[in-house]
């Protein structure tokens, strides 16, 4: 499904940005106004264009709040946030660069100054981790003196960050009675950028820490504590929960087997090994359709494509399927090529499971049903409350 541009990433990232809407991350109209001053596959323009945007909310909302104005202004800095982190997203690639680091930082500010003027305000966290501490957000659907709630982890993805994770699943969440914590991992946001730390494949390493300060925490139920995991977030989810007994639910937006397995899927079988390195070190170079590999580079801290290819290998749910003992809820869109192996991720588990499809003709079709998140939680949170509330 084409929004606007014909290049398919480009149009795809519009997409993600334009389905924040729904839970006050944008403006239908205001991201068109944007796309139409955008060349296509025009990087350069893309960062400028959609900072631009984002500095005048971010501007026009501190005006509101100056005035005594709270929601307007924390409407145009929740806009504003969303903005800046879709800016940056073509700038994935090592090394860091200034560019990155200032959008970054713009976006990180914009959403702690949101988040000050919600009620209840979320609390900044810093997640003991052994490397350095895990940024994120824990908000509270209810009082710390209420009743005990059920509570979710959002787990992102490769390129996502705390901040939007309050988009893709903490507001809906919120609405139905769940607290919620969103953080930085490592390879993602602060984690990555700020601390320098690279993904790593035992994701279970990960939440164990993250399950044991949340469950600490007044309010929590421990005995009812779940998590989503969204785009690469989806091996993630899986992989903790192979490794984290505790968990109560696990849900993968999409069921990712492996990363190896999905990469593969976009490689015409029988080219030699020697054509292969050279199409990939082309394909490297190219505006839009080299994103993925060098956005790779970075997250894994991979010198080299080789290198990547060796480690995609160890990020595989091989010999855990049975080590899964949550129920478990399996995302498929239809359009989603990252999608590839949910199907034989829920053929292989043991536990409790359920195969949720989507299809491009309720148009949630697209990679994470982008565009359709209501429509996803719907279906998504009703299957989760069977099983937590």
């Amino acid at each position: 499904m084409r929004l606007f541009f014909r290049d398919s990433l480009f149009d795809a990232q519009l997409l993600r940005t334009v389905g924040h809407s729904c839970y006050g991350g944008a403006d239908v109209a205001e991201c068109l106004a944007a796309a139409h001053r955008i060349r296509e596959q025009d990087c350069a323009a893309w960062f400028r264009v959609w900072m631009e945007l984002a500095g005048r909310l971010h501007t026009e909302a501190a005006a509101s709040l100056r005035g005594g104005h709270r929601t307007s202004a924390r409407d145009a800095f929740l806009r504003a946030s969303n903005y800046y982190r879709n800016a940056f997203v073509f700038l994935l690639q090592p090394p860091v660069s200034p560019d990155l680091r200032r959008a970054y930082d713009l976006h990180r500010q914009a959403f702690r100054q949101a988040a000050a003027l919600m009620l209840p305000a979320p609390e900044e966290v810093a997640i003991p981790y052994p490397q350095a501490p895990l940024y994120g957000y824990f908000l509270r659907a209810a009082p710390h003196d209420a009743a005990p709630r059920p509570t979710l982890i959002l787990n992102g993805g490769y390129d996502s960050t705390a901040a939007e994770s309050y988009f893709f699943n903490a507001v809906a969440a919120l609405r139905r009675g769940y607290h919620c914590l969103v953080f930085d991992g490592p390879g993602q946001g602060a984690a990555l950028i700020e601390e320098g730390l690279p993904f790593r494949p035992d994701w279970e390493a990960v939440i164990v820490p993250v399950f044991d300060w949340l469950a600490a925490q007044k309010g929590v139920d421990p005995r009812r504590i779940g998590i989503i995991g969204a785009s690469f977030g989806g091996y993630l989810a899986l992989r903790a929960a192979s490794g984290e007994p505790r968990l109560a639910a696990c849900v993968a937006d999409p069921g990712e087997y492996s990363l190896l397995a999905i990469f593969q899927a976009r490689i015409p079988r029988g080219v030699p090994a020697v054509l292969l390195r050279a199409i990939l070190r082309r394909r490297r170079r190219h505006p839009t359709g080299g994103w993925a590999l060098r956005r790779g580079l970075l997250v894994h801290h991979a010198p080299d494509l080789a290198d990547y290819l060796r480690q995609a290998a160890s990020y595989s749910l091989a010999g855990r399927e049975a080590m899964i003992r949550c129920p478990v809820l399996i995302c498929h869109a239809e359009a989603d090529d990252l999608a590839v192996t949910a199907r034989q991720v829920f053929d292989l588990l043991t536990c409790e499971k359920e195969f949720l499809s989507f299809r491009r003709s309720e148009g949630a079709g697209e990679h994470c049903e982008v565009g359709a998140r209501l429509l996803f939680h719907e279906r998504v949170f009703n299957w989760l409350d069977a099983r937590m509330a």
